[in-house]
């Protein structure tokens, strides 16, 4: 069965193949948008987690420097070792987190804001340091004089002003961020929604299309169905038709046959017994010494002999008179032993001695089978022995002819082409019967015909003058 094409219309195989590809194209592009999607919410989450970090990066520096100036605060006031040992612990602290503070920021390291906090980053320890260093040698006046100042406050405050204003700038990235990661996510989820509604409906689309297509095939196959059983009773019909045209042709063959037959032996025959009965009248009126004439009679004499002996098996071969004077059985005895002794070849039968009142048309037909396959035997079989058997119970008519030949060739068998076979077949289905024939694993070939009896024996009318005769037995086998 087509599917594209005639089938399906003008619209063809794309008719099936645009839904997929619609599907296909749709997967593929919402997976590059989810791709897109994802790498835009990588993004924003990068922004947010780097403002994050230079933020808590800031606020550790600005934490540090605040424990370190309160460490040399602590120690200038107090002279206690303990906040001195405190101070020593954070400057490096300081160091380090403002080392984190450039990490943080990369390359690009925050600009002029991270130079200035560096700067004075600097400024500050070296402040404190110096403070440490001038209190360690001159004592507590002068320290804790400078202490007193603003000097020191004011390096502070401008570290807390320069990192303030950094934090902020970093709360305005991180608030830029967080909001592109919420409308990236926002259009993620709309175009996830999107998606899956659109994929719903070319689910829908698809599965309604496949329903429908299922419908369209269903009806075509109910419509081929339709057309297949219409076609069988076409067939079925023809068949009848032409097995009854070919009964019919049989019929009619046999009939000319027998015809052509009644007309050989009634007038060639008559025509050459006359011509042999003038011959001799001849002979007699005009006596001759001439050895040459009275060669010339003789050989006129056998060629008239000889025409008759043509005429009477040529008048058998149409129409045997054996099988409408004496019957089937003993024409079938004619037959086989006719073609055994032409043939030479080693016969069996094993026929009934006596039968029962058979159809003309039946035994015919019957004796027509067992005709065609001794003359298949006698032409392809190249066979040194033949047996035909026939038996009759209270149903069935059986006939077997069997031959120790090279066979049938399989192809012959199989696809039933030989007219021989098909009239063979024919005839014994006409009558109703089954017919077989296979090769014998010995080598040769039987040929089996099983006939319902009851199709076999005449009408009621014409088999009155047999309705008392005894039951049909099997006769003994002869050899011939």
């Amino acid at each position: 069965m087509k599917i594209f094409g005639e089938e399906l219309g003008g619209i063809g195989r794309w008719y099936i193949a645009l839904p997929p590809l619609l599907l296909i194209g749709f997967l593929v592009g919402l997976f590059f948008l989810a791709a897109e999607g994802q790498t835009r919410l990588n993004a924003a989450n990068e922004r947010v987690h780097g403002a994050l970090l230079r933020q808590q990066a800031l606020i550790e520096f600005i934490a540090t420097i605040t424990d370190a100036e309160s460490a040399q605060r602590g120690y200038l006031l107090t002279g206690e070792k303990s906040y001195l040992k405190r101070y020593r612990t954070a400057v490096p602290e300081v160091v380090a987190a403002l080392d984190r503070v450039r990490e943080a920021y990369g390359s690009d390291e925050g600009g002029n804001d991270f130079r200035d906090l560096r700067l004075l980053t600097g400024k500050k320890l070296g402040e404190l340091e110096d403070s440490v260093a001038l209190y360690s040698h001159a004592g507590a006046t002068t320290p804790a004089v400078s202490v007193g100042t603003d000097a020191g406050r004011r390096t502070m405050d401008d570290i807390v002003r320069v990192s303030g204003a950094m934090r902020m700038e970093e709360s305005a990235k991180l608030a830029a961020a967080t909001r592109g990661w919420e409308s990236d996510y926002r259009l993620s989820r709309w175009v996830s929604g999107s998606g899956a509604v659109l994929n719903i409906c070319l689910v829908l689309f698809a599965s309604g299309f496949v329903y429908a297509d299922m419908r369209r095939r269903a009806h075509q196959a109910r419509g081929l169905r339709g057309q297949k059983e219409e076609l069988e009773r076409q067939v079925e019909a023809r068949t009848k038709d032409l097995a009854a045209l070919s009964t019919h042709l049989q019929g009619v063959s046999e009939q000319e046959k027998s015809a052509l037959s009644r007309e050989l032996h009634d007038e060639l025959g008559g025509l050459l017994v006359a011509a042999r009965m003038d011959l001799s009248w001849l002979q007699q009126r005009l006596p001759t010494s001439d050895p040459a004439i009275e060669q010339r009679f003789k050989r006129i004499h056998e060629s008239l002999s000889a025409g008759v002996d043509l005429k009477r098996r040529v008048v058998e071969e149409l129409r045997p008179t054996l099988l409408d004077n004496m019957g089937l059985f003993a024409a079938l005895r004619w037959q086989f032993k006719e073609t055994c002794r032409r043939a030479g070849l080693r016969c069996t039968e094993t026929i009934p001695e006596s039968e029962l009142k058979f159809d003309p048309d039946a035994s015919i037909g019957v004796f027509r089978v067992a005709q065609e396959a001794l003359t298949n035997i006698l032409k392809h079989a190249e066979a040194r022995s033949a047996d035909l058997f026939i038996e009759m119970d209270a149903d069935i008519f059986l006939m077997r002819i069997a031959d120790d030949g090279k066979g049938i060739a399989p192809h012959r068998l199989q696809n039933g082409l030989s007219h021989g076979l098909a009239s063979m077949r024919h005839r014994i289905i006409a009558l109703g019967g089954t017919w077989n024939i296979r090769n014998i694993a010995a080598g040769g070939t039987l040929l089996t015909a099983a006939i319902p009896l009851a199709r076999m024996l005449a009408s009621p009318n014409d088999a009155a003058s047999g309705e008392n005769m005894p039951p049909a037995r099997a006769g003994s086998t002869v050899a011939i």
